[in-house]
């Protein structure tokens, strides 16, 4: 079977804040903050009795903002099998988000059911889906829950893991480095990358702990993960650097892919650079890792 990875368009999702829908005054801030994605809340942030105001706040807050600053807007909705989930698709309708972040997803149909919805109300292509991975159902099915990314348009494209609820749900120590996470956290990562998806970070709660959320980034990082779920602007400046590109790397990249590009190398799958062998593999990675670059770079003008 062929599996392309990242068969969707390169993406900046280096720091996705999570901002309560009934917030007014988070809501106002977020125009302005400098995250690659935000996720307005209508689930675990919002009080049952608070969800309908604010999906109605959610919806003017929509009308009224500036898309064209380049990130991604996205919405969590309450699980589709609760009181609010229609509701809130309702809203998603009405607010036309980028993607969709579906919570406490555990198998394949909690996607399907969800993309079917979208297609049956006439919304193609956008919104996306995301899905929050933090069940241990999610875990044991992760791989067909993945291969959902290739099915239906591809329209499911970004895993968000959610350690709050699975430490819960299991009973798993949190302990600092997630020693005892860090195997789950794997085959989410493996499962994700299988079907071409884009894979988020948990959420560091002491948001007071600069130096630790750093040490989680820099893990997150070396582990795969595209970015980092926040919970508070101050989170943002260390996620942005940690998944970031740094000029050494930008540097090494543009050495391989000049290396492929010379005539002289024309038709290889192997090169010398500066004595090290390098594989045609390598200059597609570097090549990705410069247009993360380029997206980063277009990010600061628009700031």
């Amino acid at each position: 079977m062929n599996r392309t990875p990242h068969h969707h368009p390169l993406r900046l999702r280096r720091s996705v804040l999570s901002v309560p829908a009934a917030n007014a005054r988070a809501l106002a801030k977020s125009a302005s903050l400098d995250c690659d994605a935000i996720i307005f809340d209508l689930e675990d942030s919002v009080l049952p009795e608070k969800k309908a105001e604010a999906r109605e706040a959610l919806v003017a807050h929509f009308a009224a903002f500036d898309r064209s600053v380049g990130r991604e807007h996205v919405i969590r909705i309450n699980a589709l099998s609760g009181p609010d989930g229609a509701a809130d698709l309702e809203a998603v309708l009405a607010c036309m988000p980028d993607a969709v972040l579906l919570p406490k997803v555990s198998e394949p149909q909690d996607i399907l059911t969800a993309a079917d919805w979208l297609s049956e109300a006439g919304a193609d292509e956008t919104p996306r889906l995301w899905a929050m991975i933090e069940t241990a159902a999610a875990l044991l099915n992760i791989g067909a829950i993945a291969e959902t990314g290739r099915t239906h348009g591809g329209r499911l494209d970004c895993f968000v893991v959610g350690l709050n609820d699975l430490r819960k749900e299991t009973g798993i120590a949190d302990v600092a480095g997630r020693p005892y996470l860090v195997p789950l956290l794997m085959q989410v990562i493996v499962a994700a990358r299988a079907s071409g998806l884009d894979v988020v970070d948990s959420v560091f709660n002491d948001f007071a702990d600069s130096e630790g959320l750093a040490a989680e980034c820099r893990q997150g990082r070396l582990m795969g993960f595209d970015g980092k779920m926040l919970i508070h602007p101050a989170q943002i400046d260390v996620a942005n650097e940690a998944f970031g590109v740094d000029e050494g790397d930008a540097a090494e990249a543009l050495a391989i892919v000049s290396a492929f590009s010379a005539p002289e190398n024309a038709g290889r799958g192997v090169v010398n650079l500066r004595g090290r062998m390098v594989e045609k593999l390598h200059a597609e990675q570097a090549e990705r890792l410069l247009a993360k670059a380029d997206l980063i770079n277009e990010r600061k003008k628009r700031r």
